[in-house]
């Protein structure tokens, strides 16, 4: 017979920003910030991601849309690349990711996709610590994750390359 292996992800879940510390609530806001900047021009679909540094810098990104769409890229990783170029040495605390269809004014529940959890991923690796995820839904729900791990259990890793 063969072993089951399972996983599950857990979640906090906030009834609304305003149950959050101040820090949290800035970081929702700024990635909020991000998305109304997106160059979206093709799926009208914004999306916004602020991380916070360590020294509490934030420092922000968003999908940036290409008429060859492989060649666009998601907001979370232009946040993330955007925060190890310009500060390599500093550890990234959390992250936080919203969206909305650009005629509507409501933001939603988006969580990142697979290529996103994976370079989210690479990033805590190399920290040696979380990172903490914020989403934010259309009835101003917070979600909350205590790391990327918790989002991607069987991820790939210098581990899966034999070189850990």
């Amino acid at each position: 017979m063969a072993e089951i292996i399972s996983s599950e992800s857990h979640l906090k879940v906030y009834a609304s920003i305003d149950q959050l510390p101040d820090q949290e609530q800035a970081l929702i806001e700024a990635a909020k910030t991000a998305a109304l900047r997106a160059y979206a021009k093709y799926s009208h679909f914004q999306v916004g991601a602020a991380l916070r540094l360590e020294d509490g810098s934030i420092i922000q990104g968003n999908n940036q849309e290409n008429a060859c769409y492989p060649a666009g890229l998601c907001a979370e990783r232009v946040a993330f690349f955007a925060a190890k170029s310009q500060y390599p040495d500093k550890t990234i605390e959390a992250v936080a990711v919203v969206a909305k269809r650009t005629e509507e004014s409501e933001f939603r529940a988006a969580a990142p996709c697979g290529s996103c959890r994976q370079v989210m991923s690479e990033y805590e690796n190399n920290q040696a610590g979380p990172i903490r995820l914020y989403m934010m839904d259309s009835e101003g729900k917070i979600y909350e994750s205590p790391s990327i791990e918790n989002l991607l259990p069987f991820k790939f890793s210098e581990a899966s390359l034999g070189i850990s």
